[in-house]
């Protein structure tokens, strides 16, 4: 599938789509959590509650159609085609690169680290359906951890190796995943770490999607 030059453009603008699609969904997917018993906490945070308090009132028919529970799990249900289009528009870009040397350790990385990822969200969201149960979320999230560490680590590291090769921004996005670790939680839900990643393959998919016109330009879209 990733070798036919249509699948590969066909990845890429879903890529580029579910990335926007992502932004989106991590802000309504931290709203369901607010509304939980236990994402209640998270609006100690005057930060969270600034954009949060107004934004739950606007947004309420989105928020208020079941059971926070069920809310939540709906919205976290969502991130798995979010994961699985930058990973599957991760491979088409690292079999268009044909790496070598670091940059071939640092795909391998960073690959393994994304379908684990995939797997961990599959898990989280896709095992429960109207309430959170903490005896099932515990584990997997415990088991899920070294996945989301190594994703930003890899992403980090493979973001550092493609920026000194010259592809710019998405490496530059890619750099972001460790600071944005960090710094992400503290206004809005965990799942939006990975936007920085998102928008990173969104983007090299967009370049892949419009092919032809690059290379119209005289450019070269392999390299991208």
């Amino acid at each position: 599938m990733l070798g036919s030059i249509e699948s590969q453009r066909r990845i890429g603008r879903v890529a580029w789509w579910m990335a926007w699609f992502g932004l989106v969904l991590g802000q309504l997917h931290a709203m369901a959590r607010h509304q939980t018993a236990d994402g209640k906490e998270d609006l100690e945070s005057g930060l969270v509650r600034a954009w949060s308090d107004p934004a739950r009132e606007i947004f309420a028919p989105l928020l208020g159609w079941a059971s926070p529970d069920t809310v939540y799990l709906t919205y976290g249900k969502l991130w798995l085609p979010v994961f699985v289009a930058f990973t599957l528009c991760a491979f088409v870009v690292r079999r268009r690169r044909r790496p070598v040397g670091v940059e071939k350790w640092a795909w391998r990385l960073t690959l393994t680290a994304y379908v684990g990822a995939c797997v961990s969200v599959a898990l989280e969201y896709w095992t429960q359906w109207t309430a959170v149960d903490d005896a099932l979320m515990d584990p997997i999230f415990l088991a899920s951890l070294p996945f989301v560490l190594l994703t930003m680590v890899g992403s980090t590291f493979l973001g550092i190796v493609l920026l000194r090769r010259g592809v710019g921004l998405p490496a530059a996005l890619l750099t972001l995943a460790v600071p944005g670790m960090i710094l992400i939680p503290m206004v809005t839900s965990m799942g939006s770490v990975v936007l920085p990643i998102a928008f990173a393959f969104g983007i090299l998919g967009r370049r892949i999607a419009g092919a032809e016109e690059v290379a119209a330009r005289g450019e070269v879209p392999a390299a991208a």
